[in-house]
């Protein structure tokens, strides 16, 4: 049987991070940061945030390691925020998914070039 609220959760605390990136002042953390994606274990003790940068997958390791030392005023303000019963372990992840994405749409543009020549 689905877990229904273990998705709500996941996506609220995705839309709670989006909001707590823009407030964030650390130099290493990017401002065209992106929450990619966040997945809440069974028992709601882990959430893995998988974020990615418009400028690379370096620019967004460089973002995790900033996001890594501010995760325990993150934790904290997710927990005010969604008036969670415990705040769980918050695990960063640097995805290439918007960078990946803009390749093969400029690939799928190149071939649309090709048959319209």
């Amino acid at each position: 049987m689905p877990n229904y609220k273990n998705s709500r959760t996941a996506e609220d605390i995705k839309r709670e991070m989006t909001a707590l990136l823009r407030e964030l002042k650390d130099p290493r953390i990017d401002e065209m940061l992106t929450i990619v994606r966040t997945e809440l274990s069974g028992d709601m003790s882990q959430c893995r945030i998988y974020v990615s940068s418009y400028q690379g997958i370096d620019k967004a390791k460089d973002s995790v390691k900033g996001l890594k030392n501010a995760s325990g005023f993150i934790r904290r303000e997710l927990f005010h925020r969604l008036k969670l019963r415990k705040s769980p372990e918050l695990i960063f992840i640097a995805d290439d998914s918007i960078a990946r994405g803009a390749h093969i749409s400029k690939i799928l543009n190149d071939l649309n070039k090709r048959e319209e020549e």
